[in-house]
Order: structure tokens, then C-alpha cells, then sequence
């Protein structure tokens, strides 16, 4: 009953070892942290940073040829440098906090990864409004100097 105790322990044990490993890919492989960075809500003209972390998971060099933003709205940033199997890297985000209310957009991510070459991410949230916008409804203030209507 010992033997057979000890040789299931053994058995379960290689098995959970055996799922805790990451599958290694032949080639350069992308990883990202998220697929999805949710600001929530932005003060209008407030912090549009953010970043996602990218890791080569692959046995060969990652290299991230382009980031492209879904609008001039979304500016990305990546590191031109190759990545090593292993190594990290990090794609800044700009998201322009002037554009009052919800947003939704897309980077698209273009690498030499054969598990995924073209990857998409999406940044979102709301921002809040402009604190210098008249109200609507309200009426217009003239400019100093200019006649009144009456």
C-alpha cells in the first residue's frame, strides 16, 4: 500500500510539473501582459499613458517591425530593438486625454512571431469634460469690445 501511495504522489506530482511549464515555441514567439489596458475614467486633459509588456517566448530573437495606432488620437511607441527568447520589452501608449467621453481604440502590432505575427490590442475608458467648454444651452459670451445685440 506504501509503494502504491508513493508511486501516485510521484505520478501527480511529474504531472503538475509537467503542466507548469511554458509551452517554448521554435522561432520568436509574442506574449503580451494584457490584451486590454482600461483607463476608466480620465480627468479631460489627464495622464493618456500606458504601457504593455511584451515577452519573447520563442527560441529565436523577436522583432517588433511596427505599432500602429487605430487613430492620430492613439500614438504607440516600440522599441525597435530585437528581443531575446526570454527577454521583455515594452510598447508605450499615448492616448490624447482632449477628446471628452468614452473611447475604445486598437494598436495593431506587427512582428516577425510565428505564433502571432500581427497582434491586436485595445486601450478604452472615458474621459471626463473639458473644463473650459461652455455648457450647452448656455448662451455665448461676445468678445470684449464687440457690439451687443439687442
Amino acid at each position: 500500500m506504501k509503494k502504491l501511495i508513493f508511486t501516485l504522489s510521484i505520478a501527480l506530482g511529474t504531472a503538475l510539473s509537467a503542466f507548469a511549464q511554458p509551452e517554448l515555441v521554435t522561432g520568436p514567439a509574442i506574449t503580451l501582459d494584457k490584451d486590454t489596458h482600461d483607463y476608466g475614467d480620465v480627468a479631460f486633459d489627464g495622464n493618456g499613458a500606458c504601457q504593455f509588456k511584451v515577452t519573447n517566448t520563442g527560441t529565436e530573437p523577436l522583432i517588433i517591425s511596427g505599432c500602429q495606432g487605430s487613430c492620430g488620437c492613439t500614438v504607440p511607441k516600440c522599441d525597435p530593438n530585437p528581443v531575446a527568447p526570454g527577454a521583455s520589452s515594452f510598447i508605450d501608449v499615448k492616448y490624447d486625454t482632449k477628446r471628452p467621453g468614452p473611447f475604445q481604440k486598437s494598436v495593431t502590432i506587427n512582428s516577425n512571431a510565428v505564433n502571432t505575427p500581427v497582434k491586436v490590442v485595445t486601450i478604452k475608458g472615458t474621459v471626463g469634460p473639458d473644463p473650459g467648454a461652455v455648457p450647452s444651452g448656455a448662451p455665448e459670451k461676445a468678445p470684449i469690445g464687440a457690439p451687443v445685440k439687442q
